[in-house]
């Protein structure tokens, strides 16, 4: 990703894997498929290549461009906090703090959950911390 801005369908089918695999893995119980959502975002923090989203991106009809852009700093500010808790859920499960691990779990599918009916938290936060930052700065 060397734009500043990324699809908004990527940006769905991102929030689609996240929910649908977080979802599978505490209905079922093999909890080692939060990795694959981990590990994307990990790789596309760290690389600037998440996989699910260059394979996604095959499935686009049209031109990448004449899509909705979304902030390529903002998907990454989400990514960040998927990948911090996806890595507490997995950690809580497997170290025997299931609690930890549901929780940890549960607020990521929740935040994908929501932000596919339109409201994002890392948003929500991002926007809440720029604001707090420029007060702070302007006084």
């Amino acid at each position: 990703m060397k734009n500043s801005t990324i699809p908004k369908p990527l940006v769905t089918f991102n929030q689609w894997f996240i929910l649908t695999t977080v979802l599978l893995s505490l209905a079922t119980g093999l909890y080692f498929l939060m990795a694959f959502p981990l590990l994307a975002g990990l790789m596309g923090l760290l690389f600037k290549w998440n996989p699910v989203l260059i394979g996604a991106r095959k499935f686009l009809s049209k031109p990448a461009g004449s899509y909705l852009q979304e902030d390529v700093a903002q998907l990454q500010f989400n990514q960040s906090i998927a990948v911090a808790c996806l890595s507490l859920a997995i950690l809580g499960f497997y170290s025997g703090f299931v609690v930890i691990g549901f929780a940890f779990a549960i607020m990521v599918a929740v935040a994908s959950g929501v932000a596919l009916m339109g409201f994002c938290v890392g948003c929500f936060i991002r926007f809440q911390w720029q604001q707090y930052r420029y007060r702070r700065t302007s006084n």
